[in-house]
């Protein structure tokens, strides 16, 4: 049974409630690109620096307590929103470690490459390829988030950041995308309450990050997120506010709300690499099987219900753990792999949310103006050709000039909404 859609990348027809396949992909978050990232392991202001953290800061430990998946918003230009006391306690700035740009810029090519290839699903290279992407650069990406989420309510000045970081981004993709389809011929359609495309996981990651507080003071997150996930397949859970993906990601987030420096050490090891090679060259091998069948695309998405997919309760207990269990296994494997020193895309890793919110135009445009449906597209050599295209524009929206050019509307300065912090 395939997950049929009836255009691509249009998010769901809100009148009938459908979705196009692209509204399946993922996206991310925000960062700050050339700015020192203080040990994650640090708690609030007034504490001193961890004994011991020095090693762990070599690779893991410089990321910001607020960072998130992509790269800087505008709060980075904002001195006047952090008091006297934090900027006193501030420890001096570090190099930044350039191991997590280069997985966000792979990352976040992947999306570019799986949202391209949807016109092409119906060849089986072009469907192998989808879900093999699929199975874990979603899942990646929410434990990043996750990780970078650990100590985001460890000050207050950092709450600022769910307006700038989730609200005005998704206000602001929202209505340009309702008015880019408008412009393409299609009826104008906007409605807030259900995220467009990629739109979904601004909203989704906010409200993992409120949920935030409540898993740290758990005992046993993890089996609790788990158990959360899998009871969340016998309901059909609205995608309005995202609450479908919310679900059905919540145990890749709080797997990376507990994990910690050591972990992540623990992949830069040869023989940790050797099976990361084989377990990653296997999905490949599962992936093609898939993509020769007639298999529904709709489990990888991580948000359909057990009678969405026609399955009985047992079988979708049983497929969902199968694909979680097979989602961290790529995720890790291709932690491992990713290279740890400077490279000539750890750069555009620091400016990945442009990337994101940006793709979604020359995609939708290509797919409308019909680029993407010429016959030599839907095979072997199409899937290359795409991809290799989605690789080069994902490096063109990372680069500085496309920051400089849409700074202003992506980035907008806020400093007006907030309350000016006591004693400043």
């Amino acid at each position: 049974m395939s997950d049929s859609r009836s255009s691509f990348p249009v998010p769901a027809n809100r009148s009938n409630g459908t979705r196009s396949a692209a509204s399946e992909a993922p996206p991310a978050e925000t960062e700050r690109p050339g700015a020192p990232w203080p040990s994650p392991d640090q708690g609030s202001p007034r504490q001193g620096p961890p004994q011991g953290s020095a090693q762990q800061g070599s690779v893991w430990g410089e990321q910001p307590a607020e960072a998130s998946f992509w790269g800087s918003l505008a709060t980075q230009d904002r001195p006047e929103e952090q008091t006297g006391e934090e900027e006193e306690s501030k420890p001096a700035p570090r190099k930044r470690e350039p191991y997590l740009d280069n997985v966000k810029f792979l990352l976040i090519a992947l999306v570019v490459m799986g949202h391209s290839l949807v016109p092409t699903l119906n060849a089986d290279s072009s469907k192998a390829l989808y879900v093999f992407i699929y199975t874990f650069h979603m899942p990646l990406f929410v434990i990043v988030s996750g990780y970078l989420s650990r100590n985001f309510w460890n000050s207050n000045a950092k709450t600022n950041k769910l307006v700038d970081t989730f609200v005005v981004p998704y206000v602001i993709v929202e209505v340009g995308y309702a008015a880019l389809r408008f412009s393409l011929g299609e009826k104008w359609s906007l409605t807030i309450i259900d995220p467009a495309w990629l739109n979904w996981y601004l909203l989704a990651l906010l409200f993992w990050r409120l949920s935030t507080p409540v898993w740290k003071r758990m005992k046993q997150p993890i089996p609790v997120a788990i158990a959360i996930y899998l009871f969340a397949g016998f309901s059909q859970i609205s995608g309005d506010f995202s609450m479908d993906r919310f679900f059905g990601l919540l145990p890749f987030f709080v797997i990376g709300l507990v994990m910690q420096p050591e972990h992540f050490e623990m992949l830069n090891r040869t023989w940790v690499k050797v099976l990361g090679a084989v377990t990653l060259a296997g999905a490949a091998g599962v992936a093609i099987y898939i993509g020769l069948g007639k298999w529904s695309l709709k489990p990888f998405y991580f948000k359909h219900s057990y009678q969405d997919m026609d399955l009985s309760w047992y079988m979708g207990l049983g497929l969902r753990a199968g694909l979680l269990l097979a989602s961290l296994a790529m995720c890790f494997a291709f932690l491992a792999l990713v290279p740890r020193g400077e490279t000539w895309f750890t750069d555009l890793g620091t400016r990945t949310l442009y990337c994101y919110l940006l793709h979604g135009i020359p995609v939708l445009i290509a797919k409308e103006m019909g680029w993407l449906d010429f016959p030599w597209l839907h095979g072997p050599l199409g899937v290359l050709a795409i991809s290799t295209s989605a690789f080069a524009l994902a490096i063109v929206l990372c680069l500085p000039e496309t920051r400089t050019v849409f700074k202003w509307v992506l980035e907008p300065r806020l400093t007006w909404l907030y309350r000016r912090p006591s004693g400043s």
